[in-house]
């Protein structure tokens, strides 16, 4: 296995003089490819500030990150524009699907690749292709409003991986299912780890899912406590 996700020395903090709180300090951690990695802890702890420096949305005060083999942040960015850096790399999944409610679940998939400059029609060829994947190509003209909880969550998973990112980011993804739902979803990303030899992070609070995981990683008070 050779890591995707490396963070070293990395620390954040937010605000300045007495009200500058420290929400990261002296994260070193790496993710392989094909590993599913948990991140746990308190609210407050860090974990969707570590998410979010991963995603390259907020910068370093200090460290390195290294995604999929480049350098990203070293001091300052490698790259001036982040939003493609995060269209190659990167695929998100949040607690709710976050779905466009004007457009199918075809479609929703089949934007990000258009964002990348994939022709329309071959981005939906692909879309139907990921939807069947997940077992909810039955689906794939229902609009949002028309899906299950469960269904919905698939669609965002197909969007996800609709660039072949590397690197997959999920924030609470299964907060909003019940158990048995909770568990596909996992069952689905683990199934993605290996077949696409990705690197998942699931921010979760979810112990109900902690056994799906490769690995768990504790935070508290802004520090790597479990590894």
């Amino acid at each position: 296995m050779s890591a995707l996700v490396e963070l070293c020395g990395i620390a954040k903090g937010f605000g300045s003089g007495e009200a500058r709180v420290q929400a990261l300090s002296d994260i070193t951690l790496s993710v392989d490819a094909g590993e599913v990695v948990g991140l746990r802890g308190p609210s407050g702890s860090g974990k969707s500030t570590l998410l979010n420096l991963v995603a390259c949305i907020l910068e370093p005060d200090a460290g390195t990150l290294r995604l999929a083999g480049e350098t990203v942040w070293d001091g300052r960015w490698s790259r001036a524009d982040l939003r493609a850096l995060r269209r190659e790399k990167i695929g998100f999944i949040f607690q709710f699907h976050n779905l466009l409610p004007f457009l199918d679940a075809t479609d929703n998939v089949a934007l990000a690749m258009t964002l990348n400059r994939v022709p329309l029609a071959e981005a939906r060829r692909r879309a139907r292709a990921l939807l069947d994947h997940l077992q909810v190509g039955k689906r794939a003209t229902a609009m949002p409003a028309k899906l299950s909880g469960g269904e919905a969550q698939r669609v965002a998973i197909a969007r996800a991986l609709a660039n072949n990112p590397r690197i997959i980011l999920a924030d609470e993804p299964t907060a909003a299912l019940d158990s048995e739902r909770a568990q596909v979803v996992m069952d689905l990303l683990r199934q993605v780890a290996r077949e696409q030899a990705a690197a998942v992070i699931v921010v979760t609070h979810d112990d109900k899912i902690f056994s799906r995981f490769d690995r768990l990683v504790g935070l508290r008070d802004g520090r790597v406590e479990t590894v």
